[in-house]
């Protein structure tokens, strides 16, 4: 369940910019080419997607997540005040340079295989 600050008890949730966390599946499988043995949600994130650049849609594009949440991309990458555990483990970990964060323009439930769709200028609340 998606709130209006993202997820209830995750430690992005807030009336802040950064409410709901985004990891491609093709940057865990990166990690995972470079011998690590890590899975979707390893990086703390709170969705993880699949065949969308995250990277390349600019702040401000709106997602549809299912059929009832929208968010909108305030923020690529993030700078890491403590080391996690993958960058012990690997020397490296992607959510710095490949995460994405959002914040919540409309709540709702969000289940395992939901696609994920960008919206056009006009959609959305």
């Amino acid at each position: 369940e998606i709130g209006p600050e993202g997820l209830a008890g995750d430690a992005h949730a807030g009336d802040w910019h950064r409410m709901v966390s985004l990891l491609a599946l093709e940057s865990v499988d990166k990690m995972r080419a470079a011998g690590l043995d890590v899975n979707p949600g390893d990086f703390a994130e709170n969705l993880t997607t699949r065949g969308l650049d995250l990277l390349a849609l600019p702040l401000g594009t709106r997602l549809r997540v299912g059929d009832e949440v929208v968010l909108e991309l305030t923020q690529h990458g993030k700078e890491c005040h403590t080391r996690c555990a993958i960058y012990y483990q690997a020397g490296d970990c992607v959510m710095p340079r490949e995460g994405v964060f959002a914040k919540v323009i409309r709540t709702g439930t969000v289940r395992v295989g939901d696609p994920v769709e960008v919206l056009g200028p006009e959609e959305g609340p």
